[in-house]
């Protein structure tokens, strides 16, 4: 599922693909992922705009045009991809804008579970994104606090939930709070000041890297890397990691953690810093 490193990996595309360059043509090869907006409109109001500016917000991708905006959402299968106009569309190619002379942009989604809206200005741009909360990558750390206090649920759902925190999906907040050595079903508004505060050090630690890679890489070092091992170890201290449903998703976490503590975070650098000598010595 896209998450914000994705998403900031499709603004990449949709800015070296389309910004200052023309929308020529837009061909709508599937209906069902527009919403609010018909094919015809969506063509009569794209067509011979130039993208100006490629922005995210959380999941959100918005690729400005001085008039209308597109947003696009791309669920849980969506792709945006840069591609030749003359290469064969792949089957769940739903709309392809061809830019510029030679470029097109694709977007694809199996699912279908999202899709794109035209916001015809800034307003409603901002009514779009409205029941969005703050950016997670852009966020400080005293909003990301005063978000956590004022939620009464367990933190895992919280941080997930885009009203509340914009971007993070299931691995990030798993991964996150692994990194910080709490507990996924641990009442957001019950966490110390300390706890806040490394919580929110570690998902901009996690972030760096992740929007970097341009997804949540499964690096061994990860509780990314091994969640999906039939039969999962914590890399950061070997035991058994434990699975469950939070929120409607997998969740997987370290049952260690409360053990550790605020030792966590400096037990994670430790593995990492061991696995990187590690691979350069071979």
């Amino acid at each position: 599922m896209p998450e914000l490193p994705d998403v900031e990996g499709f603004r990449n595309v949709l800015q070296s693909c389309a910004k200052g360059r023309t929308i020529r043509r837009v061909d709508v090869r599937d209906p069902g992922v527009l919403h609010g907006v018909s094919a015809r409109r969506l063509r009569d109001s794209l067509e011979g705009r130039r993208v100006t500016r490629a922005e995210r917000h959380g999941k959100w991708l918005l690729a400005r045009t001085g008039g209308p905006t597109l947003a696009l959402h791309f669920g849980m299968t969506g792709l945006l991809l840069c591609a030749d106009p003359d290469d064969a569309a792949e089957p769940h190619d739903r709309v392809l804008l061809t830019v510029g002379r030679d470029h097109q942009l694709r977007y694809r989604d199996q699912r279908k579970l999202q899709g794109l809206r035209l916001a015809d200005d800034d307003f409603d741009v901002v009514r779009l994104l409205r029941d969005q909360g703050p950016d997670a990558l852009t966020v400080d750390r005293e909003e990301f606090e005063d978000v956590l206090a004022s939620h009464r649920g367990r933190v895992k759902s919280v941080l997930i939930d885009q009203s509340a925190l914009a971007g993070l999906g299931n691995l990030l907040a798993d991964e996150i709070l692994w990194r910080a050595g709490l507990r996924p079903n641990t009442p957001a508004n019950v966490l110390a000041e300390p706890e806040r505060r490394r919580l929110y050090t570690e998902m901009r630690r996690t972030l760096r890297p992740a929007v970097a890679a341009c997804r949540v890489p499964p690096r061994p070092t990860w509780l990314t890397g091994h969640r999906d091992d039939p039969d999962p170890h914590c890399p950061r201290c070997g035991t058994h990691l434990r699975r469950t449903r939070m929120a409607g998703r997998t969740t997987v976490w370290c049952p260690g953690a409360r053990r550790r503590g605020v030792r966590a975070a400096d037990d994670f650098e430790t593995t990492a810093r061991r696995a990187r000598a590690g691979s350069g010595s071979r």
